[in-house]
């Protein structure tokens, strides 16, 4: 691998052996429902409280794509994850009992595309075989953390993004068939002042844009060399912003670019304002109806850029601006390299 200015180019293969999506009731309600591997209609998950809930999923989502790989969890040399809990307790519950050597991640709603980004340098580097990326978010934990208590019953503003209860896992290797991974661009983090912690889209496209146009800068390719661009999650607004950043520069990225918060949902009729949002967001999109796109051989070049909002209740409560994060990675199928 080599790297220049903020992207690593991975030279040797870094395939996606597998990946796998479980989803909600709701989400499994969308225009995308049939595209995610498994959906549970008890948003407890079978356990006694949402947060034990949100780890279930996620080991299940990660206990999915082993089985996809035809491969056994105790054979991966590493376990990158991370949610939106505090401390990341999510992932941390859901993976203690595995044995395996664990990177826990913070990435908000970016995290996706974080630990797909170092699990690809852990394999280019020689230091890993075989890998798992994976991350989760919960409709009800993410409420109850940084929001208000379901209870309440508040209202949600036009801006407001509905958190995804949703779960995507993929395995990384050296060996095998599927599509590689080529390429991963490290964000920086961009403040653009927003406070509304009900626009996260606002918030985060600006981040996006970042990412993004240095991504075209480093590798020489214009937006045109991927049949999708998908950001994740910046909804409807987000969206409109980062095209609106783009024709400013006289780029137009026209059909190409879509994000995984506007494709999850059905707008009106699911009533999600804004759209969909949460670390599961993409993970969910992206593990289970992007990767099938690819299989299909209907995307051959995807460049998956998640945003996160690095924000906090306690920051949030004291004035604080929300700062945003976006990593992308490039997927090609092989027949495209």
């Amino acid at each position: 691998m080599k790297k220049t200015g903020n992207t690593v180019l991975f030279d040797a293969p870094v395939i996606i052996r597998a990946s796998a999506a479980v989803a909600g009731q709701k989400e499994s309600e969308g225009p995308l429902g049939e595209r995610f591997d498994q959906v549970e209609p008890d948003a407890y998950f079978g356990e006694k409280t949402w947060e034990q809930a949100e780890s279930a999923m996620l080991l299940r989502s990660l206990e999915l794509a082993c089985d996809k790989a035809g491969l056994p969890l105790e054979r991966l040399d590493y376990l990158l994850s991370g949610d939106l809990q505090n401390q990341c307790a999510g992932a941390a519950y859901a993976l203690r009992n595995t044995g395996r050597p664990y990177f826990g991640l913070y990435g908000a709603c970016s995290t996706m595309a974080e630990s797909l980004s170092l699990g690809a340098i852990l394999l280019a580097s020689g230091c890993a075989e075989t890998c798992a990326a994976l991350t989760s978010s919960h409709y009800c934990t993410a409420e109850r953390q940084y929001r208000f208590p379901l209870s309440y019953g508040g209202v949600r503003t036009p801006t407001a993004q509905w958190t995804v209860t949703g779960a995507g896992a993929f395995i990384l290797s050296k060996q095998g068939s599927g599509p590689h991974i080529t390429a991963a661009t490290t964000g920086i983090i961009v403040d653009a002042g927003v406070k509304d912690m009900t626009n996260m889209g606002a918030a985060m496209a600006p981040a996006a844009y970042d990412t993004l146009k240095k991504h075209f800068e480093d590798t020489g390719r214009g937006p045109e060399y991927y049949d999708l661009i998908v950001t994740g999650d910046l909804g409807h607004i987000g969206h409109a912003a980062v095209c609106e950043l783009f024709q400013r520069d006289g780029v137009e990225l026209g059909k190409r670019y879509d994000d995984c918060g506007r494709m999850i949902f059905d707008r009106e009729r699911q009533d999600v304002h804004g759209g969909g949002s949460g670390a599961g967001c993409s993970a969910s999109v992206l593990a289970g109806h992007l990767m099938k796109l690819m299989e299909a051989g209907e995307l051959r070049r995807l460049l998956f850029a998640a945003t996160g909002a690095l924000m906090s209740p306690t920051a949030s409560m004291q004035g604080q601006s929300i700062p945003g994060i976006c990593h992308a990675v490039s997927i090609e199928m092989e027949d495209a390299l």
